[in-house]
């Protein structure tokens, strides 16, 4: 989900995450019934279910004047090579999957919420966008060139973020690149009623630091780190962080 929900009127990255435009929502996880991990999936998905058709209206035109976004957006499809295969998770209203199949990669978005997808399905009837869970992919090892995770690993608890990151170096083919987008900081923002729908959700800022050992311990490469400071509605710094899988020997 994206970083619209850092920024959003307590809104999300996976879908507000205010600050970045909003893309995504949360798609991590198993779900399997009455397990600590099926409590953040099903608070996540119950959470854009309500809120999708608000996201999107709220957030349509962030990307218009999201430069650094765009351009870093804009590195990593030069990074995949054009026709790469690209999975985008947590895609939300597929907003950065219509912005990489724009810049010549074969991407596709994976979604926890069912209303979300609708909202891309509609928006984008041209492109491919799957139901599921980051943490289960229904992809073969090494079958992908790229990652994107726009704000959707911010409702994966921390405890979890090392199964992540080893599923994203598992789909990931040999000198395959990730893209991990994320808000900067210590602790949470929980928001509440988000344009009046009775649901709330919790929003994990994590530093860079953090996020670069644990996909270093995955057996990531860092490529780059970017962190810009807040703008307008924002409360918070950006990070987008690029990694890359080791060439085979």
């Amino acid at each position: 989900m994206t970083d619209s929900a850092t920024t959003a009127p307590s809104s999300t990255t996976g879908s507000p995450t205010a600050g970045s435009p909003a893309t995504g929502s949360p798609t991590a996880g198993s779900a399997t019934t009455g397990s600590p991990t099926s409590a953040f999936l099903t608070a996540a998905r119950t959470f854009y279910d309500a809120v999708a058709e608000d996201y999107y209206d709220h957030f349509r035109d962030e990307y218009a004047v999201k430069h650094l976004e765009l351009a870093l957006l804009s590195a990593f499809a030069e990074l995949v090579g054009s026709g790469g295969s690209v999975a985008d998770l947590g895609c939300g209203p597929g907003w950065i999957t219509a912005y990489l199949d724009s810049l010549g990669l074969s991407v596709y978005g994976l979604d926890l919420s069912a209303s979300m997808l609708a909202v891309a399905r509609r928006e984008n009837p041209a492109l491919r966008f799957e139901q599921g869970s980051m943490l289960e992919l229904a992809e073969p090892d090494g079958g992908l060139a790229g990652v994107v995770s726009w704000y959707s690993s911010i409702h994966t608890p921390l405890d979890r973020l090392p199964a992540l990151f080893a599923e994203f170096r598992r789909v990931l083919a040999p000198g395959g690149h990730l893209l991990l987008a994320f808000q900067v900081g210590d602790e949470p923002r929980r928001f509440d009623n988000p344009w009046g729908h009775p649901v709330s959700l919790d929003f994990q800022r994590r530093r860079p630091e953090l996020m670069t050992d644990l996909l270093q311990a995955a057996g990531f490469v860092l490529h780059s780190t970017t962190v810009r400071q807040p703008e307008r509605a924002e409360t918070s710094p950006q990070a987008f962080l690029i990694a890359r899988t080791p060439e085979q020997p």
